[in-house]
């Protein structure tokens, strides 16, 4: 959410001239990069949140960036923004950090049905080979999934322009196709083999959390490097720490309500809790409407919000004594999965209740910016009352801040991965 207000800070300042100098990778060379992506600006979405950042680092060193995507369409699965903003099928589209955009279409589906959005995912990943192949040609092609069927049209164009691939993997797929039951039995499915055939035949391999680049190397993957999720701490405000008296116990839960999160478990905390407490749930997902309809079956004390923007989003980060960051801990690929939201409450002072375990777990010890508790209602009602108890265990101080400055700050991931594609051209052009 908090994403929204710097993705429109990044849009009004854009690139600055003086600063297109070239990647210190790249010294002398300034490249051209392909990304093809199944969501991008003017949407709000993870893809278009890490890539905004991204391609305003790489614009300021001088790189030009093409972005081949569909039209705009995300979350409610069909248009809902101005042709202007939206774009036009195969008409080109100048965005807001002067990359140039090519839009393909889409098929207006319903954004709660799996099936409606897999097939729009398939009709706009196959309409984005022409896309990319008529297009002037890269330096190199990125491709970020998932969505999967847009993996298969990055490898086709990039094979057929005969430059390099980078296959970007936001999350562990295809161990989460698993774990979600998307594909089930002991024999590996069509899904998984493909996927795991384009990891192994791209040039190089992102992860966003070292545990998943260390189950590539495992599979046999060999390119593998990390570049995180993260924020633009810079624009990232901190905020004074909560009231050390108050009757009331605030927790925030910001971001998608999707079967990922089960936030069922929350809800049921603060039912446990009672009316010493107010749980907020901002955003929207395909399990809102039966955590709703869960909160009144409980009389739990929830407030539901629609997704808010800007200065709301502030508002609301600033009331809130706790920041929640939940994933369910029954799927074993979110060991290796760290949630982009953590990044940003770390960042802003507050403290941190974290329903999850593995690579995220641990960043939020290390930084010692909040509890890590077990994934059940009761464990979670019993940390909430302890930190209504002693609020002094809400102040937080700017540990979590100073970790993300260290490990997880755009600017510095940018220029990472500016130097691992500078480097990956050059070997390629000397072959």
């Amino acid at each position: 959410m908090l994403e929204k207000f710097q993705s429109l800070k990044s849009s009004l300042t854009g690139p600055r001239a003086h600063d297109h100098g070239g990647s210190s990778g790249a010294p002398g060379k300034q490249l051209r990069i392909m990304l093809m992506i199944h969501s991008y600006w003017p949407e709000n979405s993870p893809p278009q949140r890490r890539w905004t950042t991204l391609i305003r680092e790489f614009r300021k060193s001088g790189w030009d960036v093409d972005v081949v995507t569909p039209v705009a369409h995300f979350p409610e699965g069909r248009r809902s923004l101005p042709v202007s903003e939206a774009g036009r099928p195969f008409r080109g589209q100048k965005g807001p950090l002067g990359e140039r955009i090519k839009r393909v279409p889409y098929i207006p589906h319903s954004g709660n049905s799996h099936v409606a959005r897999l097939l729009d995912q398939l009709i706009s990943a196959a309409m984005s080979i022409p896309a990319g192949l008529m297009w002037r040609k890269a330096d190199v092609v990125i491709v970020t999934a998932p969505s999967l069927p847009i993996m298969v049209a990055g490898y086709v164009v990039a094979k057929l322009r005969r430059v390099p691939l980078i296959v970007e993997m936001r999350d562990a797929w295809p161990d989460l196709a698993r774990d979600a039951r998307i594909v089930k039995g002991s024999v590996k499915s069509i899904v998984e083999r493909v996927v795991e055939a384009i990891q192994k035949r791209a040039d190089l391999v992102v992860s966003v959390t070292e545990g998943f680049a260390e189950t590539l190397r495992a599979r046999g993957v060999k390119n593998v490097v990390t570049v995180s999720n993260g924020l633009d701490l810079d624009s990232v405000p901190v905020f004074d720490p909560p009231a050390v008296d108050s009757d009331t116990f605030e927790a925030l839960y910001l971001g998608n309500h999707g079967e990922s999160q089960r936030l069922d478990v929350v809800i049921r905390a603060s039912a446990l809790v009672g009316d010493s407490m107010r749980l907020h749930m901002v955003g929207h997902g395909s399990q809102r409407p039966g955590l709703m309809e869960l909160a009144q079956e409980l009389n739990a004390p929830v407030t539901f919000h629609p997704s808010l923007q800007g200065s709301d989003v502030l508002d609301r980060y600033k009331q809130a004594d706790t920041c929640i960051v939940s994933l369910r801990d029954d799927w074993k690929s979110f060991e290796a999965t760290v949630p982009s939201k953590t990044y940003e409450v770390m960042s802003i002072g507050r403290h941190v209740t974290a329903v999850v375990r593995g690579e995220a777990a641990r960043i939020v010890k290390d930084a010692e910016c909040g509890d890590v508790v077990a994934w059940n209602p009761e464990a979670v009602a019993a940390l909430w009352r302890e930190l209504a108890a002693d609020r002094t265990r809400l102040h937080t101080g700017t540990t979590g801040r100073d970790w993300v400055r260290e490990h997880a700050n755009y600017p510095m991931l940018a220029q990472k991965y500016m130097d691992t594609i500078a480097a990956l051209v050059r070997e390629k052009s000397a072959v």
